[in-house]
Parts: C-alpha cells; structure tokens; sequence
C-alpha cells in the first residue's frame, strides 16, 4: 500500500509539474499581435489548467493525506503535517487563483475576437494570473524540500545537567535509532 500511495503521489507531482511549466511557457509566448491565435492559446492554457493541473494536485494531495494515515512516522513528523497544509494551500490557490483566472482570461480573449474587450481588463487579468502561478511554482519547491530533506520541525529541549544530548529524562533514546548512531 506504502508502495502504491508513493507511486500516486509522484506521479501527480510529475503531473503538476508538467502542468505548471506548459502554463508558464504558453503565458510567455503567447501571441499578443492574432485575438484569434491569442484566444486559441488561451483555451489550450485552460484545457491544461482543468484536465491537467486541477487533477493531478487532486491525486498529489490525496495521495499524501493517505500515505500519512498508512505510514505511522508519517503521523508523527511535523514536516509532514507542514507539507499537507503546503499542499492544501497549492490546491485552494490552484482553483481559485489558477484555473479561476485561466477560465476568465480564456472568455475575455473569445470576447475580444468577436467584440473586442477592455486591455486594462485583459492585463490585470493576465498579471493576477501571472502572480498566483508563482505562487503556485513557489509552494511546490518548498513541498519538494519538504519531502526530499525531511527537517524535523521539533522543538529544542533544554538539557538538565547531566543529562546527554540526545538522551530524554528516562534515558530513552530522543528521535534516534541504533541505525542513526552508526550512520555519525
């Protein structure tokens, strides 16, 4: 089961990602001079946007709220809980700032082929969604680190004298295995 929900999680990142980076290349490279190549890029953006981004942040989060209810260390580290609400957060923007935005930006440019539109509209438009896919790009990178380097995120204990570091008050181990003292 671990096996399957880490497979799933990757495969929505790799997803994401893709989704993402599509979305930035099309923004930037879109043909400002055609309404009509404009507009078509739009619903390209927009087709991404809901067929392949909102999806595979759906199965990317999914996947990892179940692989921290199957994995028992997963329940207890605090990275994981920050990634969780980091990916909350990824998917919340995503529908509103993300897809809301590529959906607006796709009608107002079929609105400017057929009757022309606002290009204060259209820019503020394009400059929102700009900035949320950003963010987006920013909170991904720090899921990323999150689940590669794996921080601890606990709290500092003050030692007592004589106490050693790394040992608790009862002289159990704190947050260490055999297998990290013969990895130093």
């Amino acid at each position: 089961m671990k096996q399957l929900l880490k497979f799933l999680h990757q495969l929505g990142a790799i997803g994401v990602v893709g989704a993402l980076a599509a979305h930035l290349v099309l923004v930037i490279t879109i043909p400002k001079q055609s309404p009509a190549g404009y507009a078509a890029v739009r619903l390209g953006i927009e087709a991404i946007s809901r067929w392949m981004l909102v999806p595979s942040l759906a199965l990317v989060l999914v996947s990892g709220l179940l692989a921290i209810a199957a994995h028992r260390p997963f329940i207890e580290a605090r990275w994981a809980w920050v990634k969780a609400l980091l990916g909350l957060s990824m998917f919340e923007g995503t529908l509103i700032v993300v897809q809301g935005n590529a959906t607006r930006v796709s009608e107002l440019a079929q609105k400017a082929v057929t009757s022309g539109s606002d290009p204060a509209l259209m820019a503020e438009a394009l400059r929102s969604e700009w900035m949320g896919l950003w963010t987006i790009v920013a909170l991904a990178l720090a899921n990323v680190v999150l689940g590669v380097w794996r921080p601890r995120l606990s709290r500092r204990t003050a030692r007592g004298p004589g106490q050693l570091e790394g040992v608790g008050e009862e002289g159990r181990p704190l947050q260490s295995s055999v297998h990290d003292v013969e990895g130093r």
